[in-house]
């Protein structure tokens, strides 16, 4: 039984190997030099779930250790347990990553690793050396471990990608009073690298090619039918849940989709509120952090009170393997998310996505109101407007309670929302922040840019160069 067992345990660890990797051409006799080795393993995005000794930011938090992975191939292999057709333990490293579900048990020791949870197979995204340099490298653990002594990488060259940021006024118009509908809700993740500031690209995972994703609108009773589909680009496989949703996983449950397939389901709105929805593929934080996540609102049978001008905004941190500021094509150092230390936290997902990209833009006398979101993963917001007053804030999106009034700042959690609305009275640049202002440097503002008549009754004074306003 302990051999059946051991058996069981070294199947687990081979069938969640990346699940990535998966050219099929065998290993070559070529030597790979670490810095190609760390680059494959970095695109393959293997350590966001596995221990890797020697390979930075592989640390192991959601499926098994990798230490020991050619002796654990060796004892398969020499079990009654091993039904495969590899001949050695490279053959094997190799077999247990281009087909990563034939060795998943029904649960892993960790309870993460359900069949297609983990990452999608990358047969389609990386090379075969990038393989073969993964597969040679598992095998020499743990005396070929790399020592962490590598020449300092030279600084990049600028870089430009997509423009992912979503329009803070692009949402649907509030809902005319109706009965009950279902209405179909269609998302897709997709990966892309965007611009997430001058110069500098990160691979953003999006729903629908944006961050935040769409602004969902229903009213209360409503059935949502929500179509998840997945990219046959993507790398990843991909999920949604829906903090509006009353069921397994808000949704997650039944939405962890592989790249090119769909799945669906179907949910009642049965409570109003204004609700984050993200991805919840493990690791979970890794998938938020990359951009997934977005806002439904469920409006109350009556509606909402009617203003002029509505604007969707949500607040993220990003955690790049390089420093704040630093050119070239960035990707997800999984210490730094662990350790809750961003490079950058921003407003719909990029370094001046709101001020210089697409500012909110308003009139003097005109009553705004905006949804306001933290998609984290674990950045706590203290939403402020500077020079304004929130007349009233709809505290932690709770549309059914009385709002509070004449509110300065209000706090507001990852996997939270707000709902603030105020009157225009002066003209001027309103800055958007977080009052943790240390994150101004991180890349966290937005303009609300508000035109019209002076009202020297309200303000009267001569604005000075270089106040930022």
């Amino acid at each position: 039984m302990k051999t059946f067992l051991k058996a069981v345990v070294i199947a687990i660890l081979f069938g969640v190997l990346l699940a990535a990797c998966g050219a099929s051409e065998p290993a070559s006799d070529r030597t790979y030099t670490e810095a190609e080795t760390l680059a494959a393993f970095e695109k393959g995005a293997c350590g966001s779930c596995h221990a890797i000794p020697g390979v930075p930011n592989a640390l192991g938090v959601i499926a098994p250790d990798l230490a020991n992975a050619r002796t654990l191939a060796e004892e398969h292999l020499n079990s009654s347990a091993y039904s495969g057709s590899a001949k050695d333990a490279e053959a094997y490293i190799r077999e247990a990553i281009l087909d990563p579900n034939v060795f998943i048990a029904p649960k892993c020791p960790t309870g993460a690793c359900t069949p297609n949870v983990m990452p999608a197979t990358l047969k389609d995204v990386l090379t075969s050396d990038e393989v073969n340099a993964i597969v040679k490298y598992l095998h020499s653990l743990p005396e070929g471990e790399f020592g962490g002594t590598g020449a300092v990488a030279a600084p990049q060259e600028p870089t430009f990608g997509a423009d992912i940021v979503l329009d803070p006024a692009d949402l649907p118009a509030p809902l005319e009073r109706r009965e009950p509908q279902t209405i179909r809700v269609d998302l897709e993740a997709i990966e892309v690298e965007g611009q997430l500031a001058d110069g500098t690209t990160f691979t953003h995972w999006t729903f629908n090619g944006t961050v935040p994703g769409p602004f969902i609108r229903v009213r209360v009773g409503d059935t949502i039918e929500v179509h998840m589909k997945n990219s046959g680009t993507s790398a990843m496989n991909h999920s949604v849940d829906f903090h509006a949703v009353t069921g397994p996983g808000g949704g997650a449950a039944v939405t962890q989709t592989m790249p090119g397939e769909e799945t669906v389901f179907t949910a009642k709105a049965l409570n109003v509120g204004l609700f984050v929805y993200h991805c919840a593929t493990p690791m979970v934080a890794h998938h938020i952090s990359n951009g997934m996540y977005g806002l439904i609102l469920v409006e109350p049978e009556e509606g909402l009170a009617p203003v002029d001008r509505e604007f969707y905004v949500m607040q993220g941190d990003i955690y790049t393997t390089g420093a704040f500021g630093e050119h070239g094509k960035q990707t997800t150092d999984i210490t730094k998310l662990l350790n809750e230390d961003p490079e950058y936290v921003v407003f719909n997902g990029a370094v001046g996505a709101l001020t210089e990209q697409k500012p909110l833009r308003a009139n003097v006398g005109e009553t705004v109101r905006i949804f306001f979101g933290v998609g984290g993963p674990n950045l706590t917001s203290s939403f402020h407007v500077i020079g304004e007053i929130f007349d009233r804030v709809y505290d932690q999106a709770s549309l059914t309670s009385a709002p509070l009034t004449d509110v300065q700042t209000t706090l507001v959690p990852p996997g939270g929302a707000t709902m603030v609305e105020f009157k225009l009275e002066v003209p001027g640049n309103y800055i958007l922040v977080d009052h943790a202002l240390s994150r101004l440097q991180r890349g966290l503002a937005g303009y609300l840019i508000v035109e019209g008549d002076e009202n020297p009754e309200i303000f009267n004074g001569t604005i000075q160069p270089g106040s930022g306003h």
